[in-house]
């Protein structure tokens, strides 16, 4: 598999608060990386990076090219999805307006019959086809998951950044949006996972990282960070039983 990814060097911070502090880290096509660690280590930060929203040192590099001076907009026609913990939907349009909204990248790439990308969503998200007339601002917690989720892949990215896709949802809403991410793996989708539900994450993930105040503390097969002493003993023992 070829690099997707690589992470060189990475520094961003606000204002004068550095909150990284030189991140290296790379991803592979088709892999599930996950970022996991405790509030305030920097996993949002790393992601806001990345996308362009927070100015950094270091070089960041997509599919072989340097993103450098490149705008927001810019990543986004490059490859780059986001979907950002608060998941910032159009509230008050539909469900599939907003998924149409999604597809902004392969409209002005000209990609032909892009809108058919709707149907894979729909198949990845039945409730969502359901729903598809509700008004985004009505739906469950679990159900705008969902739906940033699956406007993002109406890009049809490079790679998709998760941040946080479990906060605020109940354990089965939980279940079920890991259950996604694993189809989307199995179905070669590169994903960046940055994530609090440690033993969730690794179990979906190629490869994992722990972020700690800035830096990472650890990294490993995902399979193996499990079974890590230090990250059994910090992140999963809670969840053991």
């Amino acid at each position: 598999m070829t690099t997707l990814l690589e992470v060189t060097d990475l520094h961003a911070g606000y204002g004068r608060a550095e909150v990284l502090t030189g991140l290296n880290f790379s991803l592979r096509a088709g892999q599930v990386v996950s970022v996991i660690g405790p509030n305030g280590a920097g996993k949002s930060t790393t992601l806001a990076a990345l996308m362009g929203i927070l100015p950094y040192r270091g070089r960041v590099r997509l599919d072989g090219q340097d993103l450098a001076g490149s705008t927001l907009e810019d990543r986004v026609m490059l490859g780059l999805a986001l979907v950002p913990e608060k998941r910032e939907l159009f509230g008050t349009m539909p469900v599939e307006d907003n998924l149409v909204l999604g597809g902004y990248r392969a409209m002005k790439r000209s990609v032909p019959h892009w809108k058919r990308e709707i149907e894979r969503v729909y198949a990845l998200f039945p409730r969502l086809q359901e729903r598809r007339t509700q008004l985004a601002g009505t739906l469950s917690g679990g159900e705008r998951q969902m739906l940033a989720v699956g406007r993002a892949l109406m890009s049809a990215p490079k790679l998709l950044m998760l941040d946080e896709p479990s906060l605020g949802l109940a354990p089965l809403v939980v279940r079920d949006i890991f259950a996604i991410i694993e189809r989307l793996r199995e179905q070669g989708t590169s994903i960046l996972l940055i994530e609090q539900n440690a033993r969730a994450a690794l179990a979906v993930s190629d490869h994992g990282y722990v972020l700690e105040t800035g830096a990472f503390a650890l990294d490993g097969p995902a399979a193996q960070l499990a079974q890590d002493p230090r990250v059994i003993e910090t992140y999963l023992g809670a969840q053991r039983g």
